[in-house]
C-alpha cells in the first residue's frame, strides 16, 4: 500500500497544526485510492449514501432515533457519538449540548478520539469537515466505522477482514448454480448471490429453484424484501441502482453483505451450540450403547455359563462303553466348537468394559457400574466355576471309561470262566445222587470209593477257579443270567459228595477175585485215573488261560503277558509226553484184553475221563496257542502305536507349552517397557498377535493327537508333564492377554491424546508405576498404589483423614472395587485435571442459545435445531419444565444437561 495522508485533528482556535507522519492500517485506503474517492462517481456516491444511511439507522433505531441526511445529521456530533455507543456497547465522554461550532467540533472530536482508541488510524478525516457537512469525508468516516465494527472481526481461516467476508460468501454459496462470488461488485449484480445466502440459512424463505440469472431486478428485490421482512436487515440499496451501474460500489456491497453475515451470526451461534450438543449427545449415545452392549453380552454369557455348568456337573453314569464315549465326544465338541466363541466373547467383554471406562473418564462422565451380578469380577468368578466344572467332568468321564473298560473285561472273563466250569459240572450232581452202592459188591464198593477219591481230587483242583469266578462276580456286583447258578452248583457238588459218601455203608462183599490179569488191569486203571485227572485239570486250566481276556495299557504290561505265554509254551513238550504216557497206560490195558481175551465188564471204574476226551482237549490246547500268539502280537502292535501317540503328543506339548509361557512373558515385558512411543508398543503387540494367531494350526494339530489318545483309551503319558487341559487354558489365557494388552495401550493413547500428555510424562508415569509393580503383574495393589502416591508427593497420612482421602482416591481409580489399580487408571488419575472436556454448564449454555435465551426448550425447537435421532433422544429423556414461565410442552434442558454428566439410567 502507498503512503497515507492523515488530516490533523481540528481545533476550535487557530489553523490546524502539522499532522503526524502517515501510518498504514489493514483496512484503511492508500492515498491514491482516497484521492480517487474524492472524485467519487455519482452513482457510487448515491449507493453509499443509501447503504450507509440504512446501516446507521439499523443501529440508531435501537436508541429510538435515526438520521435522514447523512452529511447533515452527524454535523453536531451528537448522533455520531450515540451511534458509536450503540455499536460498541460502551459509554463515550459526555457530549456538549451547545449549538455553537466549537461545541459541535468538540463532540465530533470525541467521536473520532473513540474511533482512534479502537486502533483505527483515521486518514484525511477531521472534525471540521464533518461539522462543515463534507459528504465525502462523512461517508469516509462512516465507512471507517463500518470496517471497524462490522467487518474487522470477520475472519475465516486467519484471513483479513475483507478476505474473510469474501471466503464466507464463497463457502455459503458454493452449492448454488450460477453463483460465483469473486468480489464485492459485479459478482452481486444478478442478485443470485444475495438469494443464495438467504436460502442457505433460511431455505423456507426463498424458492431458489424458480430464480433466473437473466432477471436480476426480480432476484435483487426478492432478496432485499425478504431480508427486510424476515431477517431485520433494512433495505440499503435499490435494485435499479445496482443493475444500472456497470460496477456497483464495493463499499456499499460489503456493508450490505456484512449485515447478512451478522444477521446469520445468530444462526452461526445456534449452529455452533447445536454442534456442541450433538457432539456431547453422540458421546453419550455411544457410551450408552456400549453400556447396553456390555449388559447384553454379560447377561448372555452368564446365562450360557448357568446353562452349561449343570451339564458339566451331571455325573449320571452310562452302562455301556459306547454311551460313555459318546459323552466324551460331546465334551470334545463343547471344547472345540462351543466354548472358543465364548472365550472370545469374554475377552471382548473385558475390552469393551475397559474402553468404555476410559471414554467415560475422558468425557468427564462418572464410571460405569454394571447391574448387580454383572461386574467383570462376577463374570470371572462364574468363568472360574465353569472351568472347575470342566476339569471335574473330563476327569470323571475318563475315570468312568476306564471303569467300564475294566467291567467289560471282567464281564467277558466271567462269562468265559463260568461257561467252562458250568460245562464241567454237567452230570456231576446226578452222578453223586446215584445209590448204586446199596447193591454193590465189596469189590465194586472199593472201585466206587477209588472213583470218588479221583473225583474229589478233581473237585479240589477246580476249587481255586470257582473262587476266582466268585471273586469276579463280587467285583462286578452283577450276576449274568446264563451263569447265575454256576458257583452255587459247584459248591453244592462239593458239599453233596461228602454227605453222600459219608452215609454209605460198606454193604456185603463178594469173595475176592484173585485172578492175576484182573488185578493188573485194575492197577493200570487206577494209575490211569490218578494221572489223567490232574492232566485233564491242567488242560482245562490251560484252555481257560489261553482264552482269558486281558486288558493292558503299556508296552511293559503286554511284554509281561507275552513272557508268561512263552514260558507256558515251553512246558508243552513235557505236557505232551505226559499225555502220551497216560494214553500208553490205556493202550496197555487194551493190549492185555486183546492178548488174553479177558472179558471186561464196563469201562475204567476209577474215572470218567476217556482217552478221546484227553486227545480232544489236547488238540484244542494246540489250536488255542497260535490264537493267543496272534492276540498278544496284535495287542503289542496296538501298545506300540499307543506309545507312538504318547511320544508324538509329548513332543508337541513340550514345545507348545513353553512357547505359550514365553509369549505371555514377552507380552508382559512389551506392555511395561518404556522403549519408543505408545504407537511403537502397539505395533509390536499387533505383530505378536499375528504370530500368535498364526500358531493356531499347531494347537489344532495337538487337539487332533489328543483325540486319538483318548479314543485309544490312553490315560497316562510319561513323555510330558503337559496335559491338553494345560495347553487349552494357556492358549485361552494367551489370546485374552494379548487382546487385553492391545486394548490397554489403545486406551493409553486415547488418554494421552485427550489430555495432551507428552511422551516424557508418559515415561515418567510408567517408571513410577513399574517401580512399585514388584510382581510385574501390570497392576498395583492398594498398598503399592499408596506407596507410589506418597513417593510422588501426595500427603496421605495414616490417620483417619489420610485413610479417608486414600479411600476417595481408590474410588476414582478402582470404581468397580477390583482391588487393583491398572496403569490406565493410574495415568488417568495423574493427569485428571488437564483434560479439555465439555461440562454440564457448557451444554446448558448451548441449549440456552437454541432456546432463544429461554429457561426451557420446546419439541419444535429441538427438532428444528438438532438431527432427527438426537432430537428424539433429547425429547425422550428431557423432563417437563415446571418453572413459572413454562408453556405447554416446555422441556427442562437444565436437568437434562446435568444428568448427561451424572449416573446413567442403566
Amino acid at each position: 500500500a502507498g503512503s497515507l495522508r492523515v488530516r490533523p485533528k481540528a481545533s476550535c482556535s487557530g489553523p490546524p497544526a502539522a499532522g503526524p507522519a502517515p501510518q498504514t492500517n489493514d483496512y484503511m485506503q492508500p492515498e491514491e485510492d482516497w484521492d480517487r474517492d474524492l472524485l467519487l462517481d455519482p452513482a457510487w456516491e448515491k449507493q453509499q449514501r443509501k447503504t450507509f444511511t440504512a446501516w446507521c439507522n439499523s443501529h440508531l433505531r435501537k436508541a429510538g432515533t435515526q438520521i435522514e441526511n447523512i452529511e447533515e445529521d452527524f454535523r453536531d456530533g451528537l448522533k455520531l457519538m450515540l451511534l458509536l455507543e450503540v455499536i460498541s456497547g460502551e459509554r463515550l465522554a459526555k457530549p456538549e449540548r451547545g449549538k455553537m461550532r466549537v461545541h459541535k467540533i468538540s463532540n465530533v472530536n470525541k467521536a473520532l478520539d473513540f474511533i482512534a482508541s479502537k486502533g483505527v488510524k483515521l486518514v484525511s478525516i477531521g472534525a471540521e469537515e464533518i461539522v462543515d457537512g463534507n459528504v465525502k469525508m462523512t461517508l469516509g468516516m462512516i465507512w471507517t466505522i463500518i470496517l471497524r465494527f462490522a467487518i474487522q472481526d470477520i475472519s475465516v481461516e486467519e484471513t483479513s477482514a475483507k478476505e474473510g467476508l469474501l471466503l464466507w460468501c464463497q463457502r455459503k454459496t458454493a452449492p448454488y448454480k450460477n453463483v460465483n462470488i469473486q468480489n464485492f461488485h459485479i459478482s452481486w449484480k444478478d442478485g443470485l448471490g444475495f438469494c443464495a445466502l438467504i436460502h442457505r440459512h433460511r431455505p423456507e424463505l426463498i424458492d431458489y429453484g424458480k430464480l433466473r440469472k437473466d432477471d436480476p431486478l426480480t432476484n435483487l428485490n426478492t432478496a432485499f424484501d425478504v431480508a427486510e421482512k424476515y431477517l431485520d436487515i433494512p433495505k440499503m440499496l435499490d435494485a435499479e441502482d445496482i443493475v444500472g451501474t456497470a460496477r456497483p460500489d464495493e463499499k456499499a456491497i460489503m456493508t450490505y453483505v456484512s449485515s447478512f453475515y451478522h444477521a446469520f451470526s445468530g444462526a452461526q451461534k445456534a449452529e455452533t451450540a447445536a454442534n456442541r450438543i450433538c457432539k456431547v449427545l453422540a458421546v453419550n449415545q455411544e457410551n450408552e450403547q456400549l453400556m447396553e452392549d456390555y449388559e447384553k453380552l454379560a447377561s448372555d454369557l452368564l446365562e450360557w455359563i448357568r446353562r452349561t455348568i449343570p451339564w458339566l456337573e451331571n455325573r449320571a453314569p452310562e452302562n455301556t462303553m459306547q454311551a460313555m464315549q459318546q459323552k466324551l465326544e460331546d465334551f470334545r465338541d463343547y471344547r472345540r466348537l462351543h466354548k472358543p466363541p465364548k472365550v472370545q466373547e469374554k475377552c471382548q467383554l473385558e475390552i469393551n468394559f475397559n474402553t468404555l471406562q476410559t471414554k467415560l473418564r475422558l468425557s468427564n462422565r462418572p464410571a460405569f457400574m454394571p447391574s448387580e451380578g454383572k461386574m467383570v469380577s462376577d463374570i470371572n468368578n462364574a468363568w472360574g466355576g465353569l472351568e472347575q466344572a470342566e476339569k471335574g467332568y473330563e476327569e470323571w468321564l475318563l475315570n468312568e471309561i476306564r471303569r467300564l473298560e475294566r467291567l467289560d473285561h471282567l464281564a467277558e472273563k466271567f462269562r468265559q470262566k463260568a461257561s467252562i466250569h458250568e460245562s464241567w459240572t454237567d452230570g456231576k450232581e446226578a452222578m453223586l445222587q446215584q445209590k448204586d452202592y446199596e447193591t454193590a459188591t465189596l469189590s465194586e464198593i472199593k472201585a466206587l470209593l477209588k472213583k470218588h477219591e479221583a473225583f474229589e481230587s478233581d473237585l479240589a483242583a477246580h476249587q481255586d477257579r470257582v473262587e476266582q469266578i466268585a471273586a469276579i462276580a463280587q467285583e462286578l456286583k452283577y450276576v449274568f443270567s446264563p451263569h447265575r447258578c454256576t458257583a452255587r452248583v459247584i459248591k453244592k457238588i462239593c458239599d453233596y459228595s461228602y454227605q453222600a459218601w459219608g452215609g454209605r455203608s460198606m454193604g456185603t462183599f463178594d469173595s475176592p477175585r484173585t485172578e492175576k490179569l484182573l488185578e493188573t488191569i485194575d492197577q493200570l486203571y487206577l494209575e490211569y485215573a490218578k494221572r489223567a485227572a490232574p492232566f485233564n485239570n491242567w488242560m482245562e486250566g490251560a484252555m481257560e488261560d489261553l482264552q482269558d481276556t486281558f486288558i493292558v495299557h503299556t508296552i511293559e504290561e503286554i511284554q509281561g503277558l507275552t513272557t508268561a505265554h512263552e514260558q507256558f509254551k515251553a512246558t508243552l513238550p513235557d505236557a505232551d509226553k505226559e499225555r502220551q504216557a497216560i494214553l500208553g497206560i490205556h493202550n496197555e490195558v487194551s493190549k492185555i484184553v486183546q492178548t488174553y481175551h479177558v472179558n471186561m465188564a464196563g469201562t475204567n471204574p476209577y474215572t470218567t475221563i476217556t482217552p478221546q476226551e484227553i486227545n480232544g482237549k489236547w488238540e484244542h490246547v494246540r489250536q488255542l496257542v497260535p490264537r493267543r500268539d496272534q492276540a498278544l502280537m496284535e495287542e503289542h502292535a496296538r501298545q506300540q502305536q499307543n506309545e507312538r501317540l504318547r511320544k508324538q503328543f509329548g513332543a508337541q506339548a513340550n514345545v507348545i507349552g513353553p512357547w505359550i509361557q514365553t509369549k505371555m512373558e514377552e507380552i508382559g515385558r512389551i506392555s511395561i517397557e518404556m522403549h519408543g512411543t505408545l504407537e511403537d508398543q502397539l505395533n509390536h503387540l499387533r505383530q505378536y498377535e499375528k504370530s500368535i494367531v498364526n500358531y493356531k494350526p499347531k494347537i489344532d494339530q495337538l487337539e487332533g493327537d489328543h483325540q486319538q489318545i483318548q479314543e485309544a483309551l490312553i490315560f497316562d503319558n510319561k513323555h510330558t508333564n503337559y496335559t491338553m487341559e494345560h495347553i487349552r487354558v494357556g492358549w485361552e489365557q494367551l489370546l485374552t492377554t494379548i487382546a487385553r494388552t492391545i486394548n490397554e495401550v489403545e486406551n493409553q493413547i486415547l488418554t494421552r491424546d485427550a489430555k495432551g500428555i507428552s511422551q516424557e510424562q508418559m515415561n515418567e508415569f510408567r517408571a513410577s508405576f513399574n517401580h512399585f509393580d514388584r510382581d510385574h503383574s501390570g497392576t498395583l495393589g492398594p498398598e503399592e498404589f499408596k506407596a507410589c502416591l506418597i513417593s510422588l508427593g501426595y500427603d496421605i497420612g495414616n490417620d483417619a483423614q489420610g485413610e479417608a482421602e486414600f479411600a476417595r482416591i481408590m474410588s476414582i481409580v478402582d470404581p468397580n472395587r477390583m482391588g487393583v489399580v491398572t496403569f490406565q487408571a493410574f495415568i488417568d488419575f495423574m493427569s485428571r485435571e488437564t483434560a479439555d472436556t465439555d461440562t454440564a454448564d457448557q451444554v446448558m449454555a448451548s441449549f440456552k442459545i437454541l432456546a432463544g435465551d429461554k429457561n426451557y426448550i420446546t419439541v419444535d425447537e429441538l427438532r428444528r435445531e438438532l438431527p432427527p435421532d438426537q432430537a428424539e433422544y433429547c425429547i425422550a429423556r428431557m423432563a417437563p419444565y415446571n418453572g413459572r414461565d413454562a408453556v405447554p410442552g416446555a422441556l427442562d434442558y437444565m436437568s437434562f444437561s446435568t444428568a448427561l454428566y451424572g449416573e446413567s439410567d442403566l
